[in-house]
């Protein structure tokens, strides 16, 4: 059996290794390596989906590989090589990727939505999270590691234990959180009330907020915001789009964690204890950028249409705006001037998401498109000229 097949094709090799690899075999399977790395390649992916077993010579041999070809990636590697990978600290000095098992979502409850994906219920124990986008893979790892950074900050957030395949397509992140329910699930079920669930996530954002992330661990979430306006500068009265900017470039910038997307499908409720999902929006900065977010979910992409928010949350647009404002005002303390400041303040922080997002076509034809940021334009250009700034 021939155990290494491969191809050096414009300075990437591709290689597949199969059955066993030891002291009895390595010579040969080096042999035919060196011939596949001449000329010496820019990368090298080793598949290693029929590889059964390695043993500490055919490690040195990767080693020497990776000496040829910085950048070597193992792939499609099973859960016995992986564990000897891992062992011997290979996963510490070259990207070693799992194989994945295939996983079917249909059928299945959608019990989250979120800004890359949507979140199902698999059975009573297992949430998969899918995306279905060209970088998957990418944002995958890119949100573990974001949950990761919450767990270590405190915050108490669902870690991902396996990315798999699914059947319909993408890729998905599989969670494990037994019997637990979503806010939303909790609400439509009469478990809980706007004001329970609105005190519950005041006291979940109080701990989200009170973290604070090494500088330049998280991304800020202010860099989200000024790119949204510098696609719609243009758009604006000039004058308005002069104090905007002045406003926005003036928040404060206290470096609390912010989880981005907080609204009652992306918290779950298990044994008592909230959980949130959807991670990869998490970053850091000013906690109106928080309730701005809550706001597009909770009314703001609800301002042309509010049958949206039951398509999305599930709960109609009264009891959204109930509970945003509830929980708004449970975490100021009260009604009063702070309060109408910040209300003021996160419809126009989500009008600029929200112009940004039609001016970009998204969710819509052109037509309409055109037609929904003609709607945040006037939010803001109503708004902007008598606000003198943003932030809490």
């Amino acid at each position: 059996m021939k155990n290494v097949l491969g191809s050096n094709k414009q300075g990437r090799l591709e290689v597949s290794l199969s059955g066993h690899i030891d002291s009895a075999n390595v010579k040969n399977v080096e042999q035919e390596l060196n011939a596949m790395l001449e000329p010496a390649p820019q990368s090298v992916v080793i598949d290693c989906g029929g590889l059964e077993y390695i043993s500490s010579a055919g490690l040195r041999m990767l080693l020497r590989v990776k000496k040829t070809a910085d950048d070597t990636r193992l792939v499609n590697v099973s859960s016995a090589v992986y564990e000897i990978l891992d062992t011997t600290g290979f996963t510490e000095i070259m990207d070693i990727r799992r194989a994945m098992r295939t996983l079917s979502v249909e059928g299945c409850e959608v019990i989250g939505r979120g800004a890359n994906g949507q979140v199902y219920r698999m059975d009573e124990e297992t949430i998969v999270k899918e995306f279905h986008n060209a970088d998957a893979l990418e944002n995958i790892n890119r949100e573990r590691e974001l949950a990761r950074t919450a767990f270590v900050l405190g915050i108490p957030t669902a870690i991902s234990y396996d990315v798999v395949r699914l059947e319909n397509g993408g890729y998905g992140a599989v969670y494990e959180l037994l019997n637990a329910k979503s806010y939303a699930q909790l609400l439509l079920s009469g478990e809980k009330t706007v004001d329970e669930l609105a005190e519950m996530s005041v006291e979940l954002l109080r701990v989200i907020h009170s973290a604070e992330a090494p500088e330049g661990a998280l991304p800020k979430s202010a860099d989200r915001v000024l790119a949204w306006f510098g696609d719609i500068e243009g758009k604006l009265d000039p004058a308005v789009s002069e104090k905007l900017r002045s406003l926005l470039d003036s928040i404060p910038d206290p470096g609390c964690a912010l989880h981005g997307d907080f609204h009652v499908k992306n918290i779950m409720y298990m044994d008592g204890e909230s959980l949130l999902i959807d991670m990869d929006t998490f970053g850091s900065g000013n906690p109106i950028f928080e309730f701005a977010a809550m706001y597009d979910a909770y009314r703001g992409f609800s301002e042309t249409d509010h049958d949206s928010v039951r398509r999305f949350l599930g709960i109609d647009y009264d009891t959204a705006g109930r509970l945003f404002e509830r929980s708004l005002e449970l975490y100021l303390g009260g009604r009063g001037g702070r309060f109408d400041n910040a209300m003021r303040a996160v419809r126009i922080l989500s009008a600029v998401h929200l112009c940004s997002h039609y001016v970009r076509g998204k969710d819509a034809d052109p037509s309409e498109a055109a037609e929904k940021a003609e709607v945040y334009k006037r939010i803001l250009e109503a708004l902007v000229p008598g606000t003198d700034a943003l932030g809490l």
